[in-house]
C-alpha cells in the first residue's frame, strides 16, 4: 500500500543539492493544521483545552514556536527543554513540568520559570518543600496500578516508574495542602501511541472519578485534569488516524455525566502529546549507497539507526517510499553502516528496487526520530529542514561537524 508525499523526486533533486542527504524534512503547513484540529475537537472543554507540546518529541525551536503560535503549551521533562521552552520566549503556565526522578536544581528552575510543576512521587513533596519551596499551583501523576491496563508500548502500570498510587494521591495532596499549597491539578500518563478512542474516553472517566473522590476525602476541588499523551499514530499504511472527534465527544460525554452534576463543570481538560502532532508530517531523506546479495538482499543506505533510533531499538514499522521509481517489488533488508546488526529501517521489506544514488523516504520521523539520534562510531547528526507553507526550504538545524563532536574533548 503506498503512503503520499508533499514533495516528489524532481524536488528532492532541488532539496539535495543545496542540502546533503540524509536529512530529517517537516511539513510546517501539515503540523499547523494537525494543531488546529485538535484544538476544534476539544473547544467544547470549560475555560479551554490546551495541549502542552511533548519537547522530546521534536526539540526544535522552530517546530516549537510554530506550536506556541497555534496556541500551544510546551511538556517539559529535562533541564535542556526548560531551557529550550525559556529561549523560545515561554513562559509560566504556558510550560508543564513532567519529570521523574527530578533533581532539586532542575524544580527551582522550572519554578523560577513559573512552570506548573507536576510531581511523580509522593517524596517529591516534602523534598521540594525542604530544599526550596513548593508552588502555589501543584500538580501529581496517578498510577492507577490494576485500575487501568497500559498498552504495548508503555507497559504495565504497576511496573512504570512513573506516578503516585490512589492513597498515595489523597495523602500527598493532604500534605501538600498543609504545607501551604493553595490550587491542584491531577495528570496520568498510561498509554503510548494508543489509537483506540476509547481508551482515551475510559482514561477520562477513571480521572473524572478520582477528582470526585479527591474532593469528598480532601475538600480540594481540582483546577484542570492532564490526560497525558499517548495518542498514536498509523504509522502502518492499514492503520487509520486517531479520530479526534469521535474521542473527544466520548469524554465530553463522560465529563457531563460525572464532573458537571458533581458541581465541577468548570474543571479543564488539557493533554501533553507531542508524536500525534508532529509525527506524521516528519520524514527521513536517505539515498542508496550500496546494494549487497548474500544469504539476503541488502539495501545500505547513507542514514543509519543513529538517524533513526525506533526500528533498531523497539522493532517499530516506519513505511518506506522511494519516490520517482516504479519498478517491481523486491524484498530487502533496509540498513545503516553502523558496526551493530540491528542498525536496519526494515526488515524482509518489499519496495520498489531502487538504484544507487536513488532517494529511499522513511515517514513518519517527526517526533523521536532527530531527537533520539546519537553518535556511535562516530556518526553525526543529520540537519532538520523544514518545507514552509509557501514551498521553500529553510534549514532549521544544520548538520553536525567533526569538530562539534570532539568539541568536549580535553585534548593535550
Amino acid at each position: 500500500m503506498n503512503r503520499t508525499l508533499p514533495f516528489d523526486r524532481t524536488q528532492l533533486d532541488e532539496i539535495a543539492a543545496h542540502y546533503p542527504t540524509p536529512f530529517h524534512l517537516y511539513d510546517e503547513a501539515a503540523i499547523r493544521q494537525n494543531a488546529r484540529s485538535l484544538q476544534a475537537a476539544f473547544s467544547w472543554v470549560p475555560g479551554g483545552y490546551t495541549n502542552y507540546f511533548a519537547v522530546k518529541a521534536l526539540p526544535n525551536p522552530h517546530i516549537v514556536r510554530i506550536l506556541a503560535e497555534e496556541g500551544m503549551g510546551v511538556d517539559c521533562s529535562s533541564l535542556a527543554e526548560l531551557a529550550l521552552a525559556k529561549r523560545c520566549g515561554i513562559r509560566g503556565s504556558d510550560i508543564m513540568f513532567t519529570s521523574n526522578n527530578t533533581p532539586l536544581y532542575e524544580f527551582q528552575n522550572a519554578m523560577e520559570l513559573g512552570a506548573i510543576v507536576n510531581l511523580d512521587d509522593i517524596t517529591h513533596i516534602d523534598y521540594l518543600h525542604d530544599g526550596y519551596r513548593l508552588p502555589e499551583l501543584l500538580s501529581v501523576r496517578y498510577n492507577p496500578g490494576s485500575l487501568k491496563s497500559g498498552n504495548a508500548i508503555i507497559g504495565i502500570p504497576e511496573e512504570a516508574k512513573y506516578g503516585f498510587t490512589r492513597p498515595q494521591i489523597v495523602e500527598g495532596l493532604r500534605r501538600a495542602q498543609h504545607l501551604g499549597v493553595k490550587r491542584f491539578a491531577l495528570h496520568t500518563m498510561v498509554a503510548s501511541n494508543e489509537l483506540d478512542p476509547n481508551y482515551f474516553v475510559e482514561t477520562a472517566r477513571l480521572m473524572f472519578d478520582l477528582a470526585l473522590e479527591v474532593r469528598e476525602q480532601t475538600g480540594i476541588e481540582v483546577e484542570f485534569i492532564n490526560l497525558g499523551g499517548g495518542f498514536g499514530i498509523p504509522y502502518r499504511p492499514e492503520q487509520q488516524p486517531l479520530d479526534y472527534d469521535l474521542m473527544s465527544n466520548g469524554i465530553r460525554q463522560a465529563y457531563e455525566q460525572t464532573m458537571v452534576p458533581a458541581g465541577l463543570g468548570k474543571v479543564r481538560i488539557v493533554t501533553e502529546n507531542g508524536r500525534v502532532i508532529t509525527g506524521p508530517y516528519g520524514y527521513l531523506v536517505t539515498r542508496v549507497r550500496h546494494k549487497k546479495a548474500t544469504y539476503k538482499q541488502f539495501l545500505g543506505l547513507d542514514a543509519t539507526m543513529a538517524d533513526l533510533m525506533r526500528p533498531g531499538m523497539y522493532g517499530a514499522y516506519h513505511h518506506i517510499s522511494v519516490p520517482g521509481v516504479d519498478t517491481s517489488p523486491k524484498q530487502f533488508d533496509v540498513t545503516g553502516s553502523l558496526c551493530e546488526n540491528n542498525d536496519k529501517f526494515a526488515i524482509d521489506r518489499e519496495i520498489p528496487e531502487p538504484d544507487y544514488g536513488d532517494y529511499v523516504v522513511i515517514h513518519d520521523t517527526g517526533a523521536h526520530g532527530h531527537s533520539m539520534g546519537f553518535n556511535y562510531n562516530g556518526k553525526l547528526r543529520s540537519a532538520e529542514l523544514l518545507l514552509q507553507p509557501d514551498g521553500e526550504i529553510r534549514m532549521i538545524r544544520r548538520a553536525e561537524t567533526l569538530d562539534d563532536l570532539f568539541a568536549t574533548i580535553l585534548w593535550d
